[in-house]
């Protein structure tokens, strides 16, 4: 690529600001879902009683117990994420030119964030909370697990594409073997889906020592949800094949970018997982290591998106460059 058409291409780029903008907000989506998960490991998500978005019915909340405070921080929380998805897709049409893939994966954000909320309503109001053993509940994390992956995905993208110096807009891409890494991609959210259902388990069925842990998974007296735990594990597992081979996939392909680093860190965050549900299995499921599990799990995702989005959506032009 010539000198000058180096120079017309990177004044046609996004502002720093607005890619730092982007990544920012993703990193504080990511700090919202951590504290949700604080909700649910702690039973926190009946603090607020049956009222929203108000908490117990009134905004200022005068001597509140602990629980109150942490589903209150989280409706907080979640309300500024909702501006903050709204503020980056518009500051993204006002930064990019017209086919920027960006403008796209921002409006995806504000739409599942739009989604998120109202499955979080809906959380509350019906019931499906704190120490809940509704046989709703367990479909309806699944759902609301789904959505904020999604949701992840499409900050990710947004940050990932307004960061790219070519092969952003939709006549500088073109779509290469999609199938199979689209495949991964579902495979983990399969993985993130179970790993939810088994935390919830932990949360309602909290058992004393490892043995009795493993006897009520295995147990026919057991319910489902209990039962369900060995799931996660075993989805993991299966799901490292692909990854492995979309790793394998990644390193091989460096027409556009190095990928190599970049597949390096998706199998150290694999690795730490791996390492994390150990943990969480031998430890009984301590709400610390709770959290840190699903931190990793957002970061490994995050990493994987953009992976997935360099071998899926290459560029036209065939230079090398970060």
């Amino acid at each position: 690529m010539s000198s000058a058409a180096i120079s017309v291409d990177a004044g046609r780029l996004p502002s720093a600001a607005l890619r730092r903008f982007a990544w920012a907000v993703l990193v504080y989506f990511i700090a919202v879902i951590l504290w949700g998960g604080l909700v649910r490991a702690t039973g926190s998500g009946a603090g607020c009683g049956d009222h929203w978005p108000l908490c117990n019915g009134t905004v200022v909340q005068h001597s509140p117990r602990l629980d109150t405070m942490i589903e209150f921080t989280h409706r907080f929380t979640s309300g500024i994420s909702f501006f903050s998805a709204v503020g980056l897709l518009v500051w993204t049409f006002m930064g990019t030119i017209k086919g920027h893939l960006a403008r796209g994966a921002a409006v995806a954000a504000v739409v599942f964030t739009l989604i998120e909320a109202i499955l979080g309503a809906l959380l509350v109001k019906l019931g499906l909370t704190a120490q809940s053993q509704s046989p709703l509940r367990a479909p309806y994390l699944a759902l609301h697990l789904t959505n904020t992956l999604l949701l992840l995905a499409a900050l990710t993208l947004c940050a990932h594409l307004l960061s790219r110096r070519r092969g952003y807009t939709r006549d500088t891409v073109r779509m290469v073997a999609p199938a199979g890494a689209i495949a991964a991609v579902i495979v983990v959210m399969m993985v993130g889906v179970t790993g939810s259902l088994a935390a919830l388990g932990d949360t309602l069925f909290p058992a004393t020592s490892l043995g009795a842990a493993l006897a009520q998974d295995f147990s026919a007296t057991s319910g489902w949800l209990v039962r369900w735990r060995w799931t996660h594990p075993t989805v993991a597992v299966l799901a490292s094949v692909f990854l492995i081979w979309l790793l394998v996939r990644a390193s091989r392909r460096t027409a556009h970018w190095d990928n190599r680093r970049l597949s390096v860190l998706v199998l150290a965050l694999l690795g730490a997982q791996y390492v994390l549900g150990v943990l969480d299995v031998v430890l009984l499921a301590p709400t610390w290591l709770q959290i840190a599990h699903l931190l990793g799990a957002d970061v490994l995702w995050a990493a994987l998106v953009v992976l997935t989005a360099r071998l899926t959506l290459e560029p036209l032009q065939a230079d090398i460059r970060p």
